[in-house]
């Protein structure tokens, strides 16, 4: 009798620790969550589109290779903010020592990715609006420029609202993905296979290069370690392993989701454009296509989806922004400002882009190729960063995690030069 009381006291806290740790990360969620929407962003939808629309399940292994990626650098950068009290951007002025001549050629080299990603998620927003409203795009470009804007003013006072919000938007996203992917009636077999083999080439490498700019999102890795800095009350070393382990769990809960839905787009894509409509030219299109294929709901989910993207991963974008400005010059700014400076310097060029007849799907994919190319800029630094024990202390890098960056550093070069290659 005395072992099976023993027993159920231990089971009893077993429990009682789980559920403390559970509640205890729900309380410290935020970080990653709004992180995890930059892989979930328009630029994701166009570039997952555009790869199983053209090239059927081909290039599943690097959504997947991209999302473990993403998911190590989003880990090394809130685990650099935790240890060191000190965002990325922050620390990258402090190595220049704080000289204009280097840190103001790398902030406005950073400011180039951003806009990037701004494009690609106001761009997703536009879109959004001609599809569920019928918003003519030269209207939804001058609408879409004032949505972030809107939403911060209003939440500007409590971060913790904007956090709930992204809490919606990420299951909006995921079960609507859920949903589109249980109707489109993939073959599981397809799916493990090309997941796991690997294959690129010259025609489908612009492509791939693509999805892992839309996966591992230079703002995204430069503002993970700011928002996990701000988590910090005391500084003391106890504290700062309590928030490692909750980081840890929050970013692979998160991230995975994250994979799960860029797989979801990839998937869908090829079930239902390829190889009929492997010319698809734009989101609006792939919109039209989907519904009389499976239906006015589906089709309508589809753009809900792409809205909830679009506008989250915008908020990620100014809040990035931000973080980059403040912690490359070292200066405040307002904040008010920052965002006007982020959303409108893509009005021009989305406006014009319109107006010229660009094929939105193209400036989507483009866009997030730029990235790729620009993601050396916060990549190289946090590698290096974390790796040393001198900054870090006692959350240096171990070997694994150090082998494991460099490999992932080196594999996204390596991609990036066989695209130059290819293109030259």
């Amino acid at each position: 009798m005395h072992l099976i009381f023993t027993i159920l006291q231990l089971r009893s806290e077993i429990q009682r620790r789980k559920n403390s740790f559970i509640i205890r990360l729900l309380k410290y969620s935020g970080p990653a969550l709004i992180v995890s929407v930059a892989y979930m962003d328009p630029g994701n939808y166009g570039t997952d589109l555009a790869g199983g629309a053209r090239y059927n399940y081909d290039l599943l292994w690097i959504v997947w290779m991209a999302s473990l990626m993403a998911m190590l650098f989003q880990y090394l950068s809130g685990k650099f903010g935790i240890a060191t009290g000190k965002d990325l951007a922050e620390q990258i002025r402090l190595s220049l020592k704080g000289k204009r001549a280097y840190t103001i050629p790398y902030w406005l080299a950073s400011e180039v990715a951003i806009a990037a990603t701004d494009l690609a998620e106001y761009l997703g927003t536009v879109l959004a609006l001609n599809i569920l409203f019928g918003v003519p795009l030269l209207w939804g470009s001058i609408f879409g420029a004032l949505d972030v804007l809107i939403i911060l003013a209003v939440s500007s006072r409590r971060f913790r609202v904007v956090e709930s919000l992204f809490a919606l938007w990420v299951s909006i996203i995921g079960l609507g993905f859920l949903y589109e992917l249980l109707i489109a009636g993939a073959s599981p077999g397809d799916i493990l296979m090309h997941s796991i083999y690997p294959t690129i080439n010259s025609q489908t490498i612009l492509v791939g290069v693509g999805i892992i700019g839309a996966t591992v999102m230079p703002h995204a890795v430069f503002v993970h370690s700011w928002l996990t800095k701000n988590k910090l009350k005391t500084g003391g070393a106890e504290e700062k392993k309590e928030l490692m382990k909750l980081h840890l769990a929050e970013t692979v809960i998160l991230l995975g989701v994250a994979a799960l839905v860029n797989v979801a787009i990839m998937v869908l894509a090829a079930r239902v454009f390829y190889p009929n409509y492997s010319n698809v030219q734009s989101v609006t299109e792939a919109y039209h296509i989907l519904k009389p294929l499976f239906g006015q709901v589906a089709a309508t989910i589809f753009g809900i989806t792409l809205l909830a993207s679009g506008l989250s991963s915008s908020i990620t974008g100014t809040i990035s922004g931000q973080a980059v400005m403040e912690g490359m010059l070292g200066s405040k700014f307002n904040p008010i400002i920052r965002r006007l400076i982020t959303r409108f310097v893509n009005v021009f060029p989305t406006t014009i882009a319109i107006l010229l007849g660009i094929q939105p799907l193209q400036l989507l994919v483009y866009s997030q190729v730029l990235l790729s190319l620009m993601l050396p800029l916060p990549m190289l630094p946090l590698v290096f960063y974390t790796s040393n024990r001198r900054i870090m202390g006692e959350f240096a890098n171990g070997h694994l995690m150090k082998y494991l960056s460099y490999i992932s550093a080196v594999t996204i070069l390596i991609l990036n030069a066989y695209l130059i290659y290819t293109i030259i």
